[in-house]
């Protein structure tokens, strides 16, 4: 079964902006933004999913303050 797609210019988007996240929450549907008849962007629904590829990826090493800078030499123009 095909699925009709709603799509919006990126004017119209931008003036009823609020009331489009609100429906697209509400609904579930996705809506595509264009530019002169092209697609340039998708909204779409949040999931309450928490993204599980990162979850507890992140530890800390001691309990030393991480925002003091480190005695490490580092070259920024490379």
């Amino acid at each position: 079964m095909e699925s009709i797609v709603k799509t919006i210019s990126a004017g119209d988007f931008k003036a009823r902006c609020l009331s489009l996240l609100d429906e697209v929450a509400e609904t579930r549907l996705p809506l595509v933004v264009t530019k002169r008849g092209k697609a340039v962007a998708r909204l779409v629904p949040m999931t309450n999913e928490l993204p599980t590829d990162l979850l507890g990826s992140v530890r800390y090493a001691s309990e030393e303050d991480l925002l003091s800078p480190v005695d490490e030499v580092w070259d920024a123009e490379r």
